[in-house]
């Protein structure tokens, strides 16, 4: 309870699980405080399965693997994964969450060393790192879940239950390597599921082109702000617009206090002030957020030809009655790419009744995971719904 309610864990009330999905799924408020605590509570039933299958789990491994599904996500910042990339160049929340999980055990005098190691997979018994993060991990199970009930896409559901009841510890396939997680072959068709939901859910809700649309604004928005230099706003998301902060700087005192101070609010804070801005691009940008007036996005069937974003910079000029370089922060050529399995990277493992463990896309009976197994890409152009492009795509 005490890292519940310590300050870097309810800040998590104030950012939205989904950024800008709350703006497309009207019904997707809830934020990454309630994903903490459920993965937090995943965590606790896989734990229960595992031990009752003989699994010797001591009580301060629980309270660390515990610890560290609750703080798996403290690193994130305003709008999630939004503004990731914008803020602090290089920057992935995961880097932030470790500083986060660090400047906790030294303030509350927690054994959050553990925790920790489990975090950076360095626990000599990697099966928990499995649980925390993993293809097939307590993070997964429980957003999937989570976003499906808040967005109303029934497709999205997932047998949560039914997969952690045929979680396992497997021995090593050697000697001398390490317990590893396994599922028992009984619960084959929910991680097919799972996986399934997975692709889904990321077409049709995180790579949902409107929501794609309110990323770039408020992307440009914000790039805007800070090339201009802009005075007025949260004077912590000031600190970041104003400093050319890099991840080697994420351990100094002065960017960890600011960033934990970030959140949603800041931002739309800043976005209501902009909309006055004597600058008028950043004024405009600002409004069309602030009003969900988001510019159209239209996914290609091939990669664009080379030209494609300076035509389309050239009519959002004469469009918008702008410069060209104003224009360009109204113009996206771009791709998003997901993969909804990796087998060669933190494979999903499968027992069966003779204890023969294999690979789950080599496994017989799940012709799906095959196609399910490799990058998808799509390329996309975002304009402003003024602009005619019906010639170009």
């Amino acid at each position: 309870m005490e890292l519940i309610e310590s300050p870097e864990v309810q800040r998590l009330r104030r950012i939205r699980q989904l950024g800008v999905g709350h703006m497309v799924f009207p019904g997707a408020e809830h934020s990454r405080f309630g994903h903490a605590l459920g993965a937090m509570a995943l965590m606790r039933q896989a734990l229960v399965t595992l031990r009752a299958k003989g699994t010797d789990i001591s009580d301060d491994e629980e309270a660390a693997a515990l610890a560290a599904a609750l703080l798996h996500d403290i690193g994130h910042g305003p709008f999630s994964h939004t503004l990731e990339h914008t803020l602090i160049a290089g920057f992935t929340h995961e880097l932030m969450s470790r500083e986060l999980i660090v400047l906790l055990r030294n303030q509350l005098g927690h054994p959050l060393d553990v925790a920790l190691q489990i975090f950076d997979s360095a626990y000599p018994r990697p099966f928990f790192n499995s649980l925390v993060s993993s293809q097939l991990d307590m993070d997964r199970l429980d957003y999937l879940r989570r976003d499906t009930y808040y967005t109303g896409v029934a497709e999205g559901a997932v047998g949560t239950d039914r997969i952690i009841r045929n979680l396992r510890v497997f021995p090593a396939l050697d000697d001398d390597g390490p317990e590893q997680l396994v599922v028992d072959e009984k619960g084959l068709h929910a991680v097919e599921n799972f996986l399934a939901a997975r692709r889904l859910m990321y077409w049709q809700v995180y790579l949902h082109k409107a929501v794609v649309a309110g990323d770039r604004l408020l992307r440009a928005a914000i790039q805007r702000a800070r090339d201009i230099g802009v005075k007025m706003g949260s004077p912590v998301l000031l600190f970041f617009l104003e400093n050319e902060i890099t991840t080697d700087r994420l351990d100094e005192r002065a960017v960890i206090d600011n960033y934990i101070r970030l959140d949603d609010s800041d931002i739309l804070y800043s976005l209501k002030r902009w909309t006055t801005s004597a600058d008028p691009i950043l004024a405009d940008l600002a409004l069309r957020f602030v009003h969900r007036i988001f510019p159209r996005v239209t996914y290609l069937d091939d990669q664009p030809a080379d030209g494609m974003r300076a035509e389309l910079i050239s009519r959002t000029s004469a469009a918008l009655n702008i410069d060209q370089d104003s224009a360009g922060y109204y113009v996206a050529v771009d791709r998003v790419d997901h993969s909804a399995y990796e087998s060669n990277s933190n494979s999903i493992r499968v027992v069966n009744t003779k204890g023969r463990v294999t690979e789950l896309s080599e496994m017989a009976g799940v012709p799906s995971v095959g196609a399910l197994n490799s990058f998808e890409t799509r390329w996309y152009v975002a304009v402003p719904k003024e602009i005619e492009i019906e010639d170009l795509v």
